[in-house]
């Protein structure tokens, strides 16, 4: 269980490979406790940041990994339904003859993402967190064993569509990037304020369908600017290729600052 949101039912995976960096492995379930009668507020504090900082230790680890190899690690979040792994197939389409990309794919259930992924011709791992709503540090470090990833390539992980418990996991990346689309109401950086604040980057999708919406677009902006005042804002359609240049062109320069700071 998460701890935060009271999620899942804990790890399961296996330990029969070696890992990329090394892990302590105690797994406490202290959280699955969380909400029994008498619990103190206190308690259920100290349970939380324990388990963030647990986490917050392996995406130290996954990110010295990065940083070794000057990989690129983007952690993608939204809600349901965003266009994730769209945005992900037109983006690799138009990158791979130059680059050497893998996918970490995230997922309560099923494996089609992954096998949307692969159908590209780039390698993608599927973790599956069952009754989870969030990937974490850990379950990242595993996925990377058996992605061999290559000295300066751009690594996706797509989070599990949720707006709440992904905005606290930092998973070892160099940038969280909030995909929002223009279906589901400007407001949505002032209602999960949390992810909004976290990201750095944030793409406004499938803007082809603006003319048949009522969405206010400079609304939308107002509102993640009020949030975050840092964070970078991209208009695109993954549909259309409107704005997947600018797109391009962002990765392509974090790619270059990546194997400039690891060189």
């Amino acid at each position: 269980m998460c701890g935060i949101c009271g999620c899942g039912e804990g790890h399961s995976h296996s330990h029969d490979h070696e890992h990329p960096h090394d892990h302590d492995h105690h797994h406490e379930h202290v959280a699955e406790h969380a909400h029994a009668p008498g619990l103190s507020k206190f308690r259920m504090v100290q349970i939380e940041q324990d388990i963030l900082a647990k986490n917050n230790r392996y995406a130290a680890e996954n990110r010295s990994y990065f940083g070794e190899r000057g990989v690129l690690a983007l952690n993608l979040v939204s809600s349901p339904g965003s266009g994730k792994t769209t945005l992900l197939t037109e983006t690799i389409a138009r990158l791979k003859d130059d680059l050497d990309i893998a996918v970490i794919e995230g997922d309560q259930q099923t494996a089609r993402d992954a096998e949307r992924i692969r159908a590209t011709g780039v390698a993608a791992v599927q973790i599956n967190t069952g009754k989870g709503c969030h990937l974490d540090a850990h379950r990242v470090g595993h996925a990377v064993e058996s992605l061999e990833l290559k000295q300066h390539s751009l690594l996706f992980i797509e989070n599990v569509g949720n707006l709440v418990c992904p905005s606290s996991f930092d998973l070892g990346e160099a940038h969280k990037v909030v995909i929002l689309s223009v279906t589901e109401g400007e407001d949505k950086p002032i209602k999960y304020p949390d992810m909004f604040h976290a990201a750095d980057f944030m793409i406004l999708n499938k803007t082809d369908l603006l003319p048949y919406l009522d969405f206010d677009t400079e609304q939308c902006i107002q509102y993640a600017k009020q949030v975050n005042p840092r964070i970078k804002i991209l208009s695109l359609s993954a549909k259309t290729g409107e704005g997947m240049d600018s797109w391009l062109r962002w990765l392509k320069a974090e790619l270059d600052l990546q194997r400039i700071d690891y060189a």
